[in-house]
């Protein structure tokens, strides 16, 4: 099975696009934050929010390599009850985080013929590109890694040359750069914006068992991720100022009109074609992530035996079905509601995760740990508190219908536990 496993270099360019897809999506926060403060929230937040989850998922995904990944963390840490609500709110964070992915990829390609997205065409582009992912992750995990080291190198391409021509034809008037402030930066618009775009390290973690050496892989694969990703937002925003593109500039979708400015009309159609290719990325790589859960859910009891199929390269192929389906249901949903969605349900998730990386410590001491987050105890629960009171604030400042669905969305996986447990005791006493 070596030889159909994923490698290094394939899990650190499948978690690049689980978490990034390159610095689309960056233009909004510019555009309420300016220069200089935009460029130190993306310093800022990895340290506060990205690297505390990295790590995290370094040690549990090394100490723990099994495919369901978060799921099989929170179970073993904090129960049944708790391992069913990580996959729960998980899966349902799914639906609208997947509901994104090819939307992005129409309004990209709308750009360069909006002919062929007009009416219903944009709905039938966005179910064609879930198939062909579809179709591609049924080739395995090493083809969905192999993939996303090709889908990189054609996305990154466009903000090298970008990157390197800004820099090269910056600016010489110090006022002009100086110029370049915002007088009411929102800080806020900028930090969730942020927290999205580096949001999703322990999506990775649910395909262990189909990684090399995972116990060594997943620690290096989390530390060069956070560097290329880190790279790809700031060196280009970096550029885009030195040269003296004006804030008036950036909006949403303006990286091609930003690269046509520095370079020409070439690298605008470039780094459109780039956004098609990192929509793809992303929806490719996060379906082989989710598409794992439904399997350790069946074999738990949580979801008919037929899920726990698999074809002959390990691939859960009634899960990928099911579950494709339900994604295509939300392509027409609103783009700022799917990203509050994705940010509360992913978010919620992602502190119990914390929590059970904690837990581990007291319940399994002697638990091998090829990675351990340092400091001991200590520095388990210290990694945590940031991520976590970064979420609650992300929460305080969501409109109240987001959290209204989101919450009743987390009570709905309480009630559907306890309506399986029930389902499961009168089977047993029949």
């Amino acid at each position: 099975m070596k030889n159909k496993r994923m490698t290094l270099l394939g899990l650190i360019a499948a978690t690049y696009f689980m978490v990034s897809g390159g610095p689309y999506g960056l233009e909004d926060l510019i555009a309420s934050t300016g220069y200089g403060l935009g460029v130190l929230i993306l310093f800022v937040v990895p340290l506060l929010w990205a690297m505390p989850t990295a790590l995290m998922v370094g040690e549990l995904a090394s100490s723990i390599p099994d495919n369901g990944g978060f799921y099989v963390w929170v179970k073993r840490a904090l129960g049944n009850f708790w391992g069913f609500q990580e996959a729960w709110q998980t899966l349902a964070s799914s639906v609208f985080d997947m509901g994104l992915y090819p939307l992005l990829f129409v309004s990209y390609l709308g750009t360069l013929a909006p002919t062929l997205v007009a009416r219903w065409h944009g709905h039938a582009i966005g179910t064609a590109l879930v198939l062909a992912c579809l179709a591609w992750n049924i080739r395995g995990a090493k083809a969905v890694g192999d993939g996303s080291v090709g889908f990189g190198v054609l996305l990154i391409s466009p903000f090298a040359i970008l990157a390197a021509l800004g820099l090269w034809r910056a600016h010489r008037d110090p006022a002009a750069i100086a110029a370049q402030h915002m007088a009411h930066p929102a800080l806020i618009v900028g930090v969730l914006i942020a927290m999205w775009n580096y949001m999703g390290w322990d999506n990775a973690s649910t395909i262990a068992q189909e990684v090399e050496n995972p116990r060594r892989t997943y620690p290096r694969a989390m530390f060069w991720a956070m560097v290329a990703i880190v790279a790809s937002y700031v060196i280009p925003v970096a550029a885009a100022w030195r040269f003296g593109i004006p804030l008036s500039q950036w909006a949403t979708g303006s990286w091609a009109t930003i690269g046509g400015a520095i370079v020409g009309p070439l690298l605008r159609d470039a780094i459109v074609v780039g956004g098609m290719i990192s929509a793809a990325g992303q929806l490719n790589s996060l379906m082989m992530s989710y598409s794992r859960l439904p399997v350790v859910m069946a074999e738990d009891g949580y979801l008919p035996k037929i899920f726990t199929r698999v074809n002959k390269k390990a691939v859960p192929t009634i899960a990928l079905f099911a579950l494709s389906v339900i994604w295509l249901a939300a392509i027409g949903l609103s783009f700022n509601r799917l990203v509050m969605l994705d940010i509360l349900l992913a978010g919620s998730s992602i502190v119990l995760e914390f929590v059970a990386l904690v837990v581990l410590r007291w319940k399994e001491p002697n638990l091998p740990r090829p990675f351990e987050v340092p400091g001991g105890k200590a520095g388990a629960i210290a990694v945590s508190v940031l991520p976590t009171a970064l979420l609650l604030f992300a929460a305080i400042f969501c409109d109240h219908t987001g959290i209204e669905i989101g919450v009743g969305t987390i009570l709905a996986g309480f009630v559907t536990y306890w309506g399986i447990r029930l389902f499961q005791v009168r089977e047993q006493g029949a």
